[in-house]
């Protein structure tokens, strides 16, 4: 489960009461807290014309337990606020965690919510967090989403500490890429907070309530470019001060001090990178008084990921290895266990009496006439075991140079080379987050030609572009460590032209980075079969197939017309 934000939840600004959420001490781990976006916004839940209707609406009374659409058991319920209610609950159908937010069907904002979530969910974008299900079923409307185990909410991310600037670099690049790609579409967040914002243990940021949050809480904006905009600045100017960059305290940030206004983030802390404290300027100041160079203001997601691309690479900090600390003697001495210790500088118990030095061994007559004994006795088996191990050389040298036994060395020799290895498991790899078909991976290597793996299709090749899309790709679990010297790589389509790569990969891990790992060999052709012998046999568990150029392809089935590959059977050999 992501951890939990211990932040209150900040409504008492609007409702006058202390929310439940707020009573339990915890936030909501859906991202439905009512935290105030920024200093100078107010919620409009409080104010538009449903908003008392919401508040007068009682949630369901659900329990743990409960199942919706004979499906979904209600676990954990993380946040029941406005009328709503939302849960930690079990998919029994799929066997996995999911989130669920509960409203009644007669809320005043069941619709917009509905209509939010299907939205949402057509978008389809792996950078927000997906709405699984949308229905409106027995008096009541739910919206079913991902539950992440593995990430952890900005909220407690920020309470560690500052951010690396590779990192901070990191999370404005991708929020601002992905809120600009739902603007394209229509969508709206209004809520980006850092509590909406998840950290992946691969550290990918993933967003979630796109649309629905706004929905649930009945916020509208006139500008919500602008908006969501001011809110990713906001993160930024936390990331690289731990600071909230208004007056009030949010989300367990301290703000900043009053009436000294918004000041810029490398003023707030030493150390902080001049070019992404300037970025945070100009997207939480959109009144044209930003950084010191004076740019214009970033007002729309896409200005913001423009912005951030137009930057000088900010590369991450190299590892540093610790010096271990040198060996220690132990202080055990003859004479002393069990002994007090000295006080004021007094021996604490009887003086440690000194043993006498052992005079050295085997010093007498007998003792040199023993020594002399052993040592005749060691050379004659030294000389006899030579002898022994000579005849045997001899012997093995003269079966070799028979027919027969030549006819049996070539036979085993053969059996030994080119042996193939089981694979034991396949997943597919995408470091950029975007996969292409990973439900179809198994059948790369199921035995059957006429099944296979394809990507998704390209409107540039046969090299795909690298600002784009770097290559698609999968990695196999030779269950473990192999001694490789060749694979074998069918290709569903021949044409000019495809090149393939080996690396010896760590894990089996979707998103590790190809410079963490040995490439192997690599190959060009335009047939359906890629066959790579490498230079040098290798040891490796985990293998990736890596694909950076496709052919042209046909228009197949439900697959466009365009540079595309799929992968029938890989075999590996040792």
């Amino acid at each position: 489960m992501a951890e939990r934000s211990t932040a209150a939840v900040d409504v008492a600004d609007t409702s006058g009461e202390e929310p439940l959420t707020a009573q339990a001490g915890q936030a909501t781990d859906d991202g439905a807290e009512a935290e105030k976006v920024s200093g100078g916004e107010k919620d409009t839940a409080s104010t538009d014309e449903t908003g008392a209707a919401a508040a007068d609406t009682q949630p369901p009374e659900l329990h743990s337990g409960h199942k919706l659409a004979r499906r979904y058991r209600l676990e954990e319920c993380v946040t029941r606020l406005d009328g709503f209610s939302s849960w930690r609950a079990v998919d029994e159908k799929l066997r996995r965690a999911v989130g669920v937010h509960i409203l009644p069907a007669d809320h005043p904002r069941a619709r917009p919510v509905l209509s939010a979530a299907r939205s949402s969910a057509l978008l389809g974008d792996p950078r927000f967090v997906q709405v699984l299900d949308a229905v409106e079923e027995n008096d009541l409307v739910y919206v079913v989403h991902e539950w992440l185990p593995d990430a952890t909410e900005l909220t407690t991310v920020f309470a560690n500490g500052p951010l690396e600037a590779h990192d901070a670099y990191q999370l404005v690049s991708q929020v601002s890429q992905a809120m600009a790609a739902a603007h394209r579409e229509g969508l709206a967040h209004l809520r980006i907070t850092p509590s909406s914002v998840l950290r992946t243990e691969s550290g990918q940021y993933r967003i979630r309530g796109l649309a629905v949050m706004a929905a649930l809480r009945g916020i509208t904006c006139e500008h919500p470019q602008r908006t969501d905009t001011e809110a990713i600045g906001a993160l930024l100017y936390a990331a690289l001060t731990q600071r909230w960059p208004y007056e009030n305290d949010a989300y367990g940030l301290t703000g900043l001090p009053k009436g000294v206004g918004l000041i810029a983030p490398d003023q707030v802390r030493a150390g902080v990178h001049r070019g992404l404290s300037e970025l945070a300027m100009r997207a939480v100041v959109n009144d044209g008084a930003t950084a010191s160079r004076q740019e214009q203001p970033c007002t729309t997601p896409e200005e913001l990921a423009k912005a951030v691309a137009a930057m000088p690479r900010i590369r991450p900090p190299e590892t540093s290895f610790s010096t271990p600390p040198p060996y220690q003697r132990t202080g055990y001495q003859q004479g002393t266990y069990r002994q007090s210790s000295a006080r004021n500088g007094q021996p604490g118990g009887r003086a440690t009496q000194s043993i006498p030095t052992p005079p050295p061994p085997l010093q007498s007559r007998t003792g040199k006439a023993l020594k002399w004994s052993v040592s005749a006795l060691l050379i004659a088996a030294l000389g006899l075991g030579s002898w022994q191990l000579a005849d045997t050389l001899l012997k093995l040298e003269g079966d070799q140079d028979s027919p027969s036994s030549s006819h049996t060395t070539g036979g085993k020799a053969k059996t030994s080379a080119n042996k193939p290895i089981k694979i034991a498991k396949v997943g597919e790899y995408y470091p950029d987050g975007q996969p292409q078909h990973p439900d179809q991976a198994q059948d790369s290597h199921d035995g059957d030609p006429s099944t296979y793996w394809r990507s998704k299709t390209f409107k540039e090749g046969p090299d795909l572009n690298p600002a784009f899309k770097q290559g698609v790709g999968l990695v196999y679990d030779l269950g473990s460590k192999q001694q490789i010297s060749s694979a074998s790589v069918g290709l569903h389509y021949g044409g000019k032209h495809t090149t393939v790569t080996l690396y010896a990969a760590n894990s089996l891990s979707t998103s590790e980075p190809l410079s963490s790992m040995q490439q192997l060999g690599t190959t060009t052709t335009s047939q359906t079969k890629a066959e790579i012998k490498l230079k040098k046999p290798a040891k490796a568990q985990y293998v990736l197939v890596w694909i950076t150029a496709m052919p042209y392809s046909p228009r197949e089935g439900y697959s466009e017309p365009g540079y595309k590959q799929g992968v029938t059977e890989v075999s590996f050999t040792s």
